[in-house]
């Protein structure tokens, strides 16, 4: 053993905070009830108390109790000198009593005293006081040696058993309280997680719309400023009605998502393709239902994929090849021209943070990739994501 085994306190279960069941405390209250009615009715009819030996021995008694209390309040607050003292008033309380023909009030105490002291203290005062109380019961009592050995024994075991007991409930206390902790550490993250999931579906959808209805009204407002023909402000306005709608849809669309409300992936992407002339969609592979998080990038990339060539490579044919692999579902989206502005990386970058990099990331908080890049004289964009 190590020295801090000797000299470390036994850990409190913390009472009810600990588990501590109701019967287990009816159980504890009623024993101790028990007990005290056995050592008051066994100490009056052992001994030949009246008059004022019956009131000394009545005192001698709570005398006792009292003493075996503060023995309980100074090991909870850890005071090794106090506590030795009151096992010292206890050894003589029972002498006293022993004495003056209290044999069951004294037997009690000093069989108390190791059983409290093995429970309550650190093993290097509780042995000694346990011996010396079982010393001097072993000294009074009028049993054989083989009794006397056995009670002993039976003593010392009983209190080492329950102090075993006594940590072992502490320490249950101690994990309940880190699972507890951990629970809501893991809430929290949840929580934190879902804000953050929320956000980022807020932000494909409203800051692509806003910022597109934004540039169409400022051109609008230019045009009337700079009188213009009426019919090219028309085409602007009508343009940011139109993204004002699709950010509608959009937003009724990421609402749904979040309460996985989805329709099939094979669906929305026919629907958009419809949206998205001349776009041609192709399916590899069995159709089957997606994660909300990963049918959600499919969609998000596939948007953003379609906008982008809208923006920069106009009037290009587009192909849509959704696969359904083992363990993964693949998008590829494919345009036939490239991107006007010339080098490659402008797509990527495009979009007021609504662009292929926010993909990126959204596809690589599931586990999987995203490639966007120059293909065979156009453009490509490859998402691959767990499924």
């Amino acid at each position: 053993m190590s020295p801090q085994t000797w000299t470390r306190w036994p850990a409190r279960p913390g009472g009810r905070a600990a588990g501590e069941s109701r019967p287990r405390r009816v159980l504890s209250a009623l024993g101790r009830l028990v007990l005290l009615s056995v050592i008051v009715v066994g100490t009056y009819a052992g001994g030949d108390f009246t008059g004022w030996a019956a009131v000394a021995t009545g005192l001698r008694i709570l005398l006792v109790l009292v003493l075996f209390g503060a023995l309980v309040r100074a090991a909870e607050q850890h005071r090794i000198g106090p506590a030795l003292a009151v096992v010292a008033g206890l050894l003589v309380s029972a002498g006293l009593a022993h004495g003056a023909g209290a044999t069951l009030l004294a037997n009690v105490a000093w069989c108390g005293v190791p059983v409290v002291a093995l429970l309550r203290l650190p093993l290097a005062a509780a042995l000694p006081a346990s011996a010396g109380a079982l010393g001097l019961y072993a000294a009074a009592s009028g049993d054989s040696l083989l009794a006397i050995a056995a009670a002993v024994c039976g003593l010392l075991l009983l209190g080492y058993l329950l102090r075993m007991d006594f940590e072992a409930r502490a320490a249950a206390a101690r994990l309940l309280q880190q699972e507890i902790a951990a629970r809501a550490a893991e809430a929290e993250s949840a929580a934190l997680a879902e804000r953050a999931r929320i956000a980022r579906e807020i932000h494909d959808v409203l800051a692509h719309s806003l910022s597109a209805q934004l540039v169409h009204l400022e051109a609008a407002r230019l045009m009337i400023d700079s009188g213009a023909d009426p019919g090219q402000v028309r085409e602007r306005v009508v343009a940011a009605r139109r993204m004002a709608q699709d950010g509608l849809a959009g937003t009724r669309q990421a609402l749904s998502a979040l309460r996985g409300e989805f329709t099939p992936v094979g669906e929305f992407l026919v629907d958009l393709a419809g949206q998205h002339p001349p776009t041609v969609l192709t399916v590899d592979g069995a159709a089957r239902p997606l994660a909300a998080e990963a049918g959600l990038a499919v969609r998000r990339t596939a948007q953003e994929a379609l906008t982008n060539v809208r923006k920069h490579a106009p009037g290009s044919r587009v192909t849509l090849e959704l696969r359904y692999l083992a363990d993964a579902v693949e998008l590829e989206v494919r345009n036939s021209r490239a991107p006007r502005g010339g080098p490659p990386g402008g797509l990527a970058d495009s979009g007021s943070g609504y662009g292929l990099l926010g993909m990126r990331e959204r596809a690589e908080l599931l586990g999987g990739t995203l490639l966007a890049g120059p293909y065979e004289g156009g453009w490509r964009v490859l998402l691959r994501v767990p499924a």
